[in-house]
């Protein structure tokens, strides 16, 4: 006897919603669904580039503070990987244990921001002159707003820790849409490049507030419960020191993804370090593909070694996430980027459209080194660190020796840096080692 149509169709709904299920609890699917949360991201942070570039008669400088701003989150980001690869372990308590060890670092981070605040309103004048930019006040904003990072960035290597990727998914796009939206509502309201600067501490209170709830949820640790008052596992200096190889290794990241743009607003005019930086901004979209799967190549590769599993499949899974992502991006760039810099940024921001196909590719290769420095880490090597920490040295130097007029120089000089760093990191992440090149 035959089951009733009704009942294969509902059979067959169900065994679809099995299958995606599967898919979506696979390997693969929780790094393609942060992957996916990043090009999100990166969706709403292109339409904030839209948005400032035509709403600020200056975006170069807006360009140059967000460079800036993104060096010194490194530490972060840093500690985001050794906090998710220590969750994953234990190292940081469990349950409530973690709530409370989480609960007295962001009590220290928050004191440390408002101390911070303090002392770069005082600097604003030298910090403004390194950055190269006129705006004072919103170079106040940058040191402080990379303390409201390290505290964000905590939190989420929490969640990663306890494999809430969902939330650190949704934590990435509410944080770029906050920015958005309240940058926008800032600037358009008369405090141009420092109001459009502004939304990116205030979105960060925002998401560290989300992140914090997620955390006690997913935790069990509710506010008053006697879990929320247990000991910290860890001091967040411990924490710091502890983190000092992650803290390095994502330095040298920030460094090559970052350092053009501020040379160019040393070596450029006005109008051309706006268009070269337009251009790099659009050219960078892959970058946070890879950040995306780093989010959980770290906890993964950690859980993986710590079982004396093979690493290298999730490494794979992540690359070939970047490369399938790269080919209609990079065909974009060859066939349509006269046509998507004129539609992103307008006609005026156009100097340094030849630029883009090869800083596109430039940087889909530091996607590949940022993943391969990402397993690295969560493997606890360290040699990567002397011959990527002289590229980075090497890209500023060499960039500063391109003509003032020439963005294609530029890129070129960024391309060929960004090649060799790619060799030098996967050659390393696919070449066994033994216990000595270890932390």
């Amino acid at each position: 006897m035959t089951d009733a149509p009704g009942t294969q169709r509902g059979g067959g709904r169900a065994s679809l919603r099995a299958r995606a299920a599967t898919l979506r609890d696979s390997d693969v699917g929780r790094a393609g669904g942060l992957a996916a949360a990043m090009i999100a991201n990166n969706v709403v942070a292109l339409g904030s580039t839209v948005v400032f570039a035509r709403l600020l008669d200056d975006y170069g400088s807006l360009a140059a503070l967000v460079s800036f701003y993104l060096i010194l989150s490194v530490v972060g980001q840093a500690l985001q990987v050794a906090t998710a690869r220590d969750a994953v372990l234990g190292q940081l308590g469990d349950g409530p244990a973690l709530a409370a060890t989480l609960q007295s670092w962001t009590r220290s981070l928050l004191l440390v921001t408002a101390g911070v605040a303090v002392v770069s309103v005082l600097l604003r004048a030298p910090i403004a002159a390194a950055v190269g930019v006129h705006q004072e006040w919103a170079a106040a904003i940058g040191l402080p707003a990379g303390v409201l990072w390290l505290l964000v960035s905590l939190l989420r290597g929490g969640l990663q820790g306890t494999g809430d990727y969902r939330a650190v998914g949704l934590s990435l796009i509410g944080e770029q849409s906050a920015r958005l939206v309240l940058g926008a509502a800032l600037a358009a309201a008369g405090l141009g490049v420092t109001g459009a600067y502004l939304g990116t501490p205030l979105s960060l209170l925002a998401m560290a507030l989300y992140c914090w709830v997620e955390l006690t949820r997913r935790t069990g640790a509710a506010a008053g419960s006697p879990g929320a008052v247990a000991l910290p596992a860890r001091r967040l200096r411990d924490h710091l020191v502890g983190a000092r190889i992650p803290i390095a290794g994502l330095a040298i990241i920030a460094l090559l993804q970052n350092l053009d743009i501020i040379a160019g607003k040393h070596r450029f005019s006005t109008d051309v370090a706006s268009s070269y930086s337009a251009t790099a901004v659009a050219a960078k979209v892959l970058i946070w593909v890879a950040m995306g799967a780093g989010f959980y190549l770290v906890p993964e590769t950690s859980r993986r070694h710590a079982d004396g599993e093979d690493t290298r499949p999730v490494l794979l899974q992540s690359l070939g996430i970047v490369l399938v992502c790269s080919v209609p991006v990079l065909t974009i760039f060859a066939l349509g980027g006269r046509q998507l810099l004129r539609a992103a940024f307008g006609a005026d921001h156009l100097l340094a459209v030849d630029a883009l196909l090869p800083l596109g590719v430039a940087f889909t290769l530091l996607a590949l080194t940022y993943l391969g420095v990402q397993y690295l880490l969560a493997l606890r090597r360290t040699l990567f660190l002397l011959p990527l920490g002289a590229i980075a040295i090497a890209e500023p130097v060499l960039l500063l020796t391109v003509a003032p007029s020439n963005p294609d120089g530029f890129a070129a000089v960024v391309l060929a840096v960004q090649a060799v760093a790619a060799v030098v990191a996967l050659g390393l992440a696919f070449t066994r080692t033994g216990p000595a090149d270890r932390r």
